[in-house]
């Protein structure tokens, strides 16, 4: 097969062609090349010869070792994303090693804010109520809790102990009984009769609202901790002057509200 000036001929010669060549002279449509033993050659048209080439190159069997559009956009993405880097080392102070260290020390500090404030918004929701709509008594609060502990559900023992605290307290008349009211207000209620205890119940209400609003994961020691000032505060006898001088201020203020 020759070309010559615009028309694509057939010579005479035998066809010996390879893998690449074998499928163009398959297309049947337009590009014909069967000649007899003794006919002319066949003579197609030059704009023929090409719709027939174009129809023949454009099935999948000439594509199938090429790049999904998926793994084209991959390629682009990482080959950006290395110019990212490269121009970044070029810029930082040691190259690609002082990138590294910059890079390592701002996750560092992410970790180390995201650990100590929790996750966003976490505080701004944490005047949220301690008890739902059920009521419950102290000790059912800490029945619940010890079979949390027992399957390693710190998070809910620890919730179910706080609630079992400020409960034992309103039952022990050392806190009003009123709806709606948060771990950080009872911690501040209770330390005026029980002031001995009054940093370990604001820690309590602190712990209690990191992990239930803050995101915190609870540990079997926080727990324990707070088990052991519920029973610490079940054995401590109130400041009965404090409390009521505490609870009458509170009375005139609601009165002249």
């Amino acid at each position: 097969m020759s070309l010559t000036g615009d028309v694509l001929t057939a010579v005479s010669a035998p066809l010996t062609t390879g893998p690449a060549v074998r499928p163009l002279l398959r297309a049947g449509d337009f590009l014909s090349l069967v000649r007899g033993d003794d006919g002319p050659p066949v003579v197609v048209d030059r704009d023929p010869a090409r719709e027939a080439a174009r129809r023949e190159l454009s099935k999948g069997m000439y594509h199938e070792n090429e790049p999904s559009l998926l793994e084209r956009a991959l390629n682009a993405f990482w080959d950006w994303l290395e110019g990212v880097f490269d121009a970044a080392s070029t810029a930082a102070p040691g190259g690609t090693t002082g990138l590294v260290v910059i890079v390592v020390a701002v996750i560092a500090v992410l970790a180390a804010l995201w650990w100590r404030l929790g996750t966003p918004g976490g505080r701004s929701v944490s005047s949220a109520v301690l008890f739902d709509d059920r009521p419950r008594s102290a000790a059912d609060h800490r029945a619940a809790a010890d079979a949390h502990a027992a399957q390693g559900h710190w998070n809910q023992a620890l919730q179910e102990r706080m609630r079992a605290i400020v409960r034992a307290l309103e039952e022990r008349a050392l806190l009003d009984i009123r709806p709606g009211r948060t771990a950080d207000e009872a911690a501040a209620e209770a330390a005026r009769s029980l002031p001995s205890h009054g940093d370990r119940l604001r820690a309590a209400a602190r712990e209690f609202d990191d992990v239930t609003y803050g995101g915190r994961a609870a540990t079997e020691e926080t727990y324990r901790r707070m088990a052991a000032l519920d029973t610490d505060l079940e054995r401590t006898r109130p400041n009965l002057a404090s409390s009521t001088t505490s609870t009458t201020h509170n009375s005139r203020q609601g009165a002249a509200g």
